[in-house]
């Protein structure tokens, strides 16, 4: 693993623009009554319990860089 980083990750300007659509569709998702959406608000509840703000800031850039340059796990 990496060493653990001193920099902040939290609050500045925005590296990346939110779609507006994408993220009604996103919330959309996390307010579904689905296994999907079970599964989407036990993962943000267990990120939230668990990891510092700098962690999630941390996981979040990672996650979207990742998946705009298409490296899907290809699980569920």
């Amino acid at each position: 693993m990496a060493k653990q980083l001193k920099t902040q990750l939290t609050g500045g300007e925005s590296v990346f623009c939110i779609n507006e659509s994408q993220l009604i569709k996103a919330y959309s998702l996390w307010e579904t009554e689905s296994p999907e959406g079970d599964r989407v608000r036990e993962m943000v509840s267990h990120l939230e319990t668990d990891y510092s703000r700098n962690e999630r800031a941390s996981i979040a850039f990672v996650l979207i860089d990742r998946l705009l340059k298409g490296k899907d796990s290809g699980t569920a």
